[in-house]
């Protein structure tokens, strides 16, 4: 979401309490503790090995130093040993730490198509404003990889505290006999390269998060531009056909190559900040391989350390130096996880507050009427582009009843569809329904699960909940008859119907569950006058009992439909704003 659209910015606080209860709602914790408890006793374990490795460079320098042959020899053996059992936790240390990543994805990625696929919660959230835009990326690519940031970056962290911890006694002790002699005294300063390692590491750090911290909002910017440029790519594909015929692949293009450039300007401001923070860690990594030793180099140089005491002591100063530079060495990567985790934090939150999209809007008031029919009160529908509503001040369908709901061109049909569904709440008014598994709605573009023709017809009951001889009736009094004889074969790759077949699938699919209440929305308005006779004659037959409430257009010599009702614009009534929740604004979404 573009910076000047909101106000506020989540805060860290609230983006790992966000992602903390999908962590304790996901069935995968359990595992997932598991294995980071196995994971830390191997660190810990690790860590004791490098201990014993510190320990073995001053007897094997001392050997270089003595010119002794059989002792340096000797020194390979205990070197083999050790580095042996380090090689093997090392490799187990990888095994776990990848199962942690692919668990803490499963957990994640499952909770948010949990909290997605709630009932009417995906249509309300894409109507939601820039937050809903681009779920599947939410869910697929940026869970992926704030799992995989969170696990690396934690496993790292947890690792450089444990060799911190384990370390800075060793080099505290090393720095004991560390004594500095200067115009005739002796100055002596307990833990002097602990301090040593404490002020270097906290230099490095400290630069490194100045010169870094703008790659935080970059790298959300960059998220954001990369969607922009991929949902621009998707969309084309889709209209490719409306858009060749239009002669529209030139306006295209530009449109495009805007979006590219807008993700070029965001990637050269990236490389820029990468390059600037370069300079920082790079330079403090040479530097590095130089400090402990003039640091420990006036202890030696005065005869108080021998070669052997002075690469342990090296040794010791470069593990708690590693520690504590843990975050410049990662400082690309945590303003990663930290966009990263604001991506996926404000899409989850928007999920959970979808119903509060629209600050301060009255709701439709829903209620189910004790006897059977649907009951709409002084019903208005609020849109973005305005508000629609019924002329009719009071209006009740009675079972069997065959109601047109008919209206001019610039009258928004689709909203008022989405209000009687109940996916469109906003708006004022009363609307009385039955209960939900007596009604059926068919709207424009009719949903068909993947699967084969008959699985597609009987959905959403069990498969064999009707006969084959049911669903080729059905079929066959609709014309589709070359349905018949495909009923297993896949409906999307094989049969490959037209869009008015699948309208009339979906029609078909009423003759079998037999609803009480059918809520058409245009689709009878796209069929040839024979078809539409056709399905007349179906509604007829095949679901005689039900009301059935048809929002299009009037059909020349239409007998069917006894009774007409009129929608219309409403201009005193309300047109929402696209506002977000307060707690969901942030400057860097896309």
């Amino acid at each position: 979401m573009a910076a000047g659209d909101l106000e506020e910015e989540q805060t860290l606080g609230q983006q790992l309490r966000m992602m903390q209860q999908a962590f304790v709602a996901s069935p995968s914790r359990r595992i997932i503790l598991l294995l980071a408890a196995g994971l830390l006793a191997v660190i810990i374990a690790i860590a004791v090995g490098q201990i014993f490795l510190n320990r073995w460079y001053k007897p094997f320098y001392d050997t270089l130093e003595r010119r002794d042959l059989p002792a340096f020899l000797g020194q390979f053996v205990v070197f083999g040993q050790i580095a042996g059992v380090i090689l093997v936790l090392n490799v187990i240390q990888t095994w776990l730490g990848q199962w942690i990543k692919i668990k803490m994805r499963e957990g994640l990625t499952r909770d948010l198509i949990t909290e997605w696929m709630k009932p009417t919660r995906a249509f309300r959230l894409a109507n939601a404003g820039s937050l809903g835009i681009n779920p599947d990326q939410r869910i697929h690519e940026d869970a992926r990889h704030l799992t995989d940031l969170t696990a690396g970056l934690g496993i790292g962290l947890v690792q450089s505290g444990i060799l911190l911890v384990s370390f800075i006694g060793v080099l505290w002790s090393l720095s004991a006999g560390f004594v500095f002699h200067f115009q005739g005294y002796a100055v002596a300063i307990p833990g002097y390269m602990v301090w040593a390692a404490i002020l270097y590491a906290g230099i490095a750090s400290w630069l490194s998060w100045l010169v870094g911290r703008p790659l935080v909002k970059l790298n959300g910017e960059h998220y954001q531009r990369e969607a922009a440029l991929r949902f621009s790519l998707m969309r084309v594909n889709e209209h490719i056909e409306a858009v060749s015929l239009s002669g529209g692949e030139a306006n295209e293009k530009r449109r495009i190559e805007r979006d590219l450039a807008s993700v070029l300007e965001i990637s050269r401001g990236l490389m820029f900040a990468m390059t600037r923070l370069t300079w920082v860690t790079a330079g403090y990594g040479w530097v590095t391989v130089i400090a402990p030793i003039v640091i420990a180099a006036p202890v030696f140089f005065a005869g108080n350390l021998s070669f052997g005491g002075l690469m342990m002591a090296v040794g010791a100063f470069n593990q708690v130096h590693a520690s504590l530079r843990w975050f410049v060495d990662n400082i690309e990567a945590v303003a990663d996880w930290r966009a990263t985790l604001l991506r996926v934090s404000a899409f989850r939150s928007a999920m959970l507050m979808t119903d509060e999209r629209y600050e301060n809007d009255k709701r439709i008031v829903y209620a189910e009427p004790s006897a059977g029919s649907i009951v709409m009160d002084d019903l208005a529908v609020a849109s973005p582009s305005g508000s629609v509503k019924l002329a009719d001040a009071h209006v009740e369908i009675l079972p069997g009843d065959r109601v047109l709901i008919t209206a001019r061109t610039d009258v928004d049909k689709s909203s008022f569809f989405r209000a009687v569904t109940g996916l469109w709440p906003w708006g004022r008014g009363r609307l009385a329904l039955p209960p939900s598994e007596n009604m059926a709605f068919i709207p424009r573009a009719p949903y068909f699960p993947p699967g084969s023709v008959a699985e597609t017809l009987i959905h959403p009951a069990a498969p064999d909940r009707f006969p084959r001889e049911q669903l080729a009736s059905v079929l066959t009094r609709l014309g589709l008859d070359r349905f018949v004889a495909a009923l297993d074969q896949s409906l999307q790759s094989q049969v490959k119907p037209t869009e008015a077949e699948l309208r009339l699938l979906a029609i078909a699919r009423l003759g079998l569950h037999k609803p009480r209440w059918i809520v058409v929305e245009e689709v009878l308005d796209t069929l040839d006058p024979e078809t539409y006779q056709r399905v007349v004659t179906f509604f007829t037959v095949e679901t005689a009992k039900a009301a059935i409430v048809n929002i299009g257009r009037m059909q020349p010599n239409d007998t069917f439909f006894k009774r007409v009702l009129h929608l219309e614009n409403d201009p005193g009534g309300k047109t929402l704003k696209r506002l977000q929740p307060r707690s969901l604004r942030t400057r860097r979404d896309g």
